[in-house]
């Protein structure tokens, strides 16, 4: 079974089953999708599926895309003779029953995805961690890895590119979609620093679920984006609205520090950026950048360790609030998906599919 996504209109899906099984050839190994979580960030992948090169991961046929996931995975048929059949992996995978892989830099820890259609790709959405190894893992939290794992990581590397840049010398940091769990995970990590007024924004409607998380010292609603607390700050826009970014802009001009890009929750509200908006030109957060500078100076091993260790705290605080659906079948996860695409999801729910 496959899931797929029109890339010209995202509301436009197809469910295509029983085309035959790949089979691996020498060097290959065929990977059954266990299950994938499904949150705001797959709706990112697909926004950003042809900026981005989202759609690349895993091909379709022409005009369609499948919508990249974060899940757990185990081999099934191996003809790479370092990778044993029965081991369980993390990682990107497809909406779809199978996955081929070509693994490369074999070890304990996992392997890389050298399949030649994913060579010019970011190299941090090509490894797959063998859950026996990896210091994230924990079986008794599959779901949370799958649905926020993805999301945190973005947050803890925000989180860390703000810290190294000592915040950009303000003491504030906003950020946008307040009530999503990428933002929500921000707030959580930035609230643990000494001296940085965390701000939320959000909606009129998830004003309140956004104060009850209690990780933000004020929580403003976006028609109210002038009476944001005063002084230098730095915007963390995850709603990409192109109006909310203009407000925030407005409101601090001179003394917005930093701008940057991370999402797009209000997909359907995005717009091109004028040269006349005040304060600094936004700049896009790509993740795997932060990921290769971090790894060239921690090490693989020393980034995960640290990641481990923000995680498991994290863990902890979501288990009071999150809500996991689990459901299987392509009509559930199609009726799932358009809701998150149109908005239509609680911000304390989120799902966990399987397509076999």
């Amino acid at each position: 079974m496959d899931f797929l996504v029109a890339r010209d209109d995202l509301h436009d899906t197809r469910i295509v089953e029983g085309a035959e099984e790949p089979r691996p050839a020498d060097g290959q190994a065929l990977l059954a999708v266990d299950r994938f979580g499904l949150t705001s960030n797959n709706i990112t992948y697909a926004k950003f599926g042809d900026a981005m090169s989202y759609w690349k991961f895993f091909p379709a046929e022409e005009g369609w895309g499948r919508v990249p996931m974060w899940g757990f995975a185990d081999v099934i048929e191996s003809r790479h003779e370092q990778l044993a059949e029965g081991t369980r992996l993390y990682g990107y995978l497809p909406p779809s029953s199978t996955l081929l892989v070509e693994p490369e830099r074999v070890g304990p820890r996992g392997f890389v995805d050298a399949s030649a259609h994913r060579a010019e790709l970011p190299a941090a959405y090509n490894s797959y961690a063998a859950t026996s190894t990896d210091p994230v893992y924990d079986a008794e939290h599959e779901d949370e890895q799958m649905l926020l794992r993805p999301l945190f990581f973005t947050s803890w590397l925000i989180d860390d590119f703000l810290a190294d840049a000592d915040m950009f010398g303000a003491g504030a940091v906003v950020i946008s979609s307040a009530s999503s769990k990428t933002a929500s995970a921000l707030a959580q990590l930035l609230a643990r620093r000494e001296g940085v007024d965390v701000v939320g924004l959000t909606s009129a409607r998830a004003a309140d679920y956004a104060s009850s998380l209690g990780v933000y010292d004020h929580v403003v609603r976006y028609e109210d984006a002038s009476e944001l607390p005063a002084g230098r700050a730095v915007y963390v826009d995850i709603a990409g609205d192109a109006q909310v970014r203009s407000s925030v802009h407005e409101h601090y001009g001179a003394e917005l520090a930093h701008s940057a890009v991370v999402g797009a929750t209000h997909h359907d509200r995005m717009g091109e950026v004028p040269d006349t908006l005040p304060g600094p030109r936004p700049t896009f957060f790509f993740a795997p950048d932060r990921v290769a500078k971090r790894s060239a100076e921690w090490g693989r091993e020393g980034l995960e360790q640290r990641l481990a260790e923000a995680w498991r705290p994290y863990v902890g605080w979501v288990e009071g609030w999150l809500g996991v659906v689990h459901a299987s079948g392509g009509e559930a996860l199609r009726g799932a998906y358009l809701d998150l695409l149109d908005g239509r999801i609680d911000p304390a729910q989120a799902h966990v599919f399987t397509l076999r």
